[in-house]
């Protein structure tokens, strides 16, 4: 059962932020849609977008400026929350770690495992939800920043026919060799590196292309060269590298001055947009 808690018209469009009970999670999630004037008319395909550490749906739909491309370009924008939330959910007193900071896992590991199932969230019930609730088509597309980069990616490579493309914004390309990462996927997954290879992009990459798969889809990736995380927490080189390796699309696009901050990604929105539109009109 759907609530809709919020409803604004937007640049010719609805702005919308829904509250619903959710079986993966086992617990109320919030989500935002942004719906274009052609929905008006007809159905338009989506895209998803996975937000940061601390962040809730509302950092994208107030900060980025995307709307004005989706309503140009004709796409539906969905933006979840970044993990379950409530009184009886397992949290943490760091910024990332437990509620704000999913990371886009299915937990294996107690207390965590009760609630911590973005990855089945994301893939799975969400887009089933939007789909039979809205007026949208089943072509996806799915970008990110940050946390959410390193879910949009890692979601991506594991599900290439779900999604038409992927792109993301200072992402975190291999959790499993970086401070933020090695944190989460111990604590959500425990220490066992092997299982941790399901989540990095990195190691994805390099799996895809141990096993010889054909399916591969386009990666799009924008960082800050003045990023105060860029060398000790993102390192996009390194996929850079296991993607040449692989002979894997990726773009990645490095900006001068630029850093992690929202005023990034709302400066190079519209091309991520134009990108996924092009890719969901194939």
């Amino acid at each position: 059962m759907l609530e809709r808690i919020e409803h604004r018209a937007c640049f010719g469009g609805w702005q919308d932020v829904y509250r619903h009970r959710s079986r993966a999670v086992d617990g109320d999630m919030r989500f935002a849609i942004y719906l274009p004037p052609q929905a008006e008319h007809q159905k338009v395909p989506v895209l998803y977008w996975l937000s940061g550490l601390t962040c809730t749906e509302q950092n994208f739909i107030t900060k980025a400026g995307a709307q004005r491309y989706a309503a140009e370009h004709g796409l539906a924008l969905v933006v979840c929350d970044t993990s379950p939330r409530g009184d009886n959910v397992a949290d943490d007193a760091a910024y990332d770690l437990g509620q704000g900071a999913g990371f886009y896992v299915n937990a294996t590991v107690s207390p965590w495992s009760q609630h911590y199932r973005m990855y089945d969230y994301v893939v799975h019930e969400l887009p089933a939800l939007v789909e039979q609730s809205f007026p949208v088509t089943n072509k996806r597309a799915i970008s990110g920043h940050s946390m959410g980069g390193h879910g949009a990616l890692t979601i991506a490579l594991k599900n290439p026919g779900r999604y038409s493309s992927v792109s993301a914004f200072s992402p975190i390309v291999a959790p499993s060799r970086v401070p933020w990462g090695e944190k989460a996927l111990t604590t959500y997954l425990g220490s066992d590196r092997e299982t941790w290879r399901a989540y990095d992009a990195t190691e994805l990459v390099k799996l895809t292309h141990e096993k010889g798969a054909n399916e591969k889809i386009p990666m799009l990736i924008e960082q800050g060269d003045a990023d105060e995380f860029l060398r000790t927490q993102l390192k996009p080189e390194l996929l850079q590298a296991a993607a040449e390796a692989a002979g894997y699309p990726l773009e990645l696009r490095m900006r001068t001055g630029y850093d992690h901050s929202y005023y990034f990604v709302a400066s190079f929105i519209g091309d991520h947009v134009a990108y996924h539109a092009a890719a969901l009109r194939t």
